[in-house]
């Protein structure tokens, strides 16, 4: 079937690559090889959602060990004009749509808003040079929270994510909101983050992704909530290398950089809440009801549920799909359809496992 979220040029190209090398190890070696091209193309797609990330901690780095402090522009304002360029450089390449855009700009917003206020609590703070800043926050913050944005734009897009079982939308945003306040009142009020974490856990706990990483991959599922855990244990050693370059730092680290605490993940976990809700602006999540898929070799069966009546359009909810051997990759598998209650058969063309990305 079509994807949801079409690729840009130089994504289907890495995809491109990866199905025709899909077909020639499917052709003459054993399944291992198969395996290890879909870990590499997993690792560029991630490489990938990552790029206006990793150059932003890329900039951090080189502004901390090489950028002169003679120099007329201070070291805070030319972070900002590099953000602003690379961030400009996203859009006149097409790595990102206008849609995205809006969404990113959102997470500048609701991310500078929290730095104006953490920072005039002494949560943090930032070097005080440059004139490109609000109070005590120099402009290129909200270019960082603007990558977490880039990155799950991105990564939602790249793998034509799907799920099942996602909570309803209008849930997710009041959690997010009360997260966000959360951020804020717990200054003056009781910190309710173990509650709100709670809440998280059984919000998204029944909850499953379906990805694939490239069109002849098997889908594969994974529980929402270790995705979040994993991004957030990300975000932790981002923070880390942030703040050894010096970009901000905590009141543990003034009179020396040490490591952020491993309690800074639970902060990160639920502040991506807030970016899962902002990301399903631009990209609703869409429900994919994949039971199974099997790697789409010769011999192998494919196996997909019929929970979604768009699996199989014009089939009853009685029909059911025998596995039989594939004829082809990706868009060009084919099954036999046996309907339960008749036991009529009939060939079939299933769509719900044949997603490409």
């Amino acid at each position: 079937m079509p994807r949801a979220r079409p690729f840009t040029a130089l994504e289907q190209r890495i995809d491109d690559w990866a199905h025709r090398r899909t077909q020639a190890l499917a052709a003459g070696a054993g399944p291992w090889r198969a395996r290890v091209l879909e870990l590499v193309v997993f690792t560029l797609k991630q490489a990938w959602a990552c790029v206006f990330g990793a150059s932003m901690l890329a900039l951090l780095v080189i502004a901390k060990l090489a950028y002169p402090d003679d120099l007329l522009l201070a070291r805070s304002d030319a972070l900002v004009l590099a953000a602003l360029t690379l961030q400009i450089l996203m859009l006149a390449f097409r790595l990102e749509t206008a849609r995205e855009m809006g969404t990113i700009l959102l997470f500048h917003v609701v991310g500078t808003a929290m730095e104006v206020f953490k920072t005039h609590v002494g949560s943090w703070q930032y070097e005080p040079d440059g004139l490109l800043r609000i109070g005590a926050v120099p402009l290129y913050t909200g270019f960082m929270y603007a990558a977490v944005g880039s990155y799950m734009v991105r990564v939602m897009r790249l793998f034509d994510l799907t799920f099942t079982r996602y909570p309803p939308r209008w849930v997710t945003a009041l959690v997010a909101a009360a997260i966000y306040a959360n951020f804020f009142t717990h200054h003056f009020l009781p910190d309710a983050r173990w509650v709100l974490l709670a809440a998280v856990a059984l919000l998204y706990g029944r909850c499953v992704m379906s990805f694939r990483n490239h069109r002849s991959g098997r889908v594969r599922r994974m529980p929402v909530l270790a995705a979040f855990a994993g991004t957030a244990f990300l975000l932790w050693v981002a923070e880390n290398i942030g703040t050894a370059a010096g970009a901000w730092v905590y009141p543990s680290q003034q009179a020396g950089w040490e490591m952020v605490p491993l309690t800074k993940m639970v902060a990160w976990l639920l502040l991506m809440m807030i970016s899962v809700v902002l990301v399903t602006l631009v990209h609703r999540p869409t429900d994919g009801n994949v039971d199974e898929v099997r790697s789409a070799w010769p011999g192998r069966s494919e196996r997909v549920s019929l929970e979604n009546s768009s699996t199989l359009r014009g089939e009853s909810a009685t029909q059911r799909m025998i596995p039989v051997r594939h004829f082809g990759y990706g868009l060009d598998s084919h099954h036999h359809v046996v309907d339960a209650a008749t036991g009529n058969s009939g060939a079939g063309r299933h769509n719900g496992s044949a997603r490409r990305g």
